[in-house]
């Protein structure tokens, strides 16, 4: 799967995120990258931030906050473009999950791991 094709599947999974909890996210980016950076080199999203049930009254004036959805890891793991369509919907879900606050451990649970 190529690049743009990459980024539709990204593009159309935030499509399918219900309007009413996109509207409740807070000043965060979602971004798509090749390859994680670090050691874990099979990571397929990650948050970086301040969850929603984190931020206090002293939040503001920051940067936003940060979803990428790695594109390497992804198709490594994948082997058809359905997969890979199935996995970044997976992939997005979870991570927006981590804005509001759910754990890692809860999303398992929920199916969404």
């Amino acid at each position: 799967m190529d690049e743009a094709d990459f980024e539709a599947a990204v593009s159309d999974a935030l499509d399918a995120v219900p309007a009413e909890l996109m509207a409740m996210l807070d000043n965060v980016v979602i971004l798509v990258d090749d390859e994680p950076e670090g050691a874990d080199k099979e990571l397929l999203g990650l948050y970086q931030g301040t969850a929603l049930t984190d931020r206090g009254w002293e939040y503001g004036g920051v940067l936003p906050d940060t979803i990428t959805i790695y594109r390497g890891p992804t198709l490594r793991m994948c082997a058809t473009p359905e997969e890979v369509v199935d996995e970044v919907a997976v992939t997005v879900v979870h991570e927006i999950a981590h804005h509001f606050g759910i754990e890692e451990e809860r999303l398992h649970e929920l199916g969404w791991g």
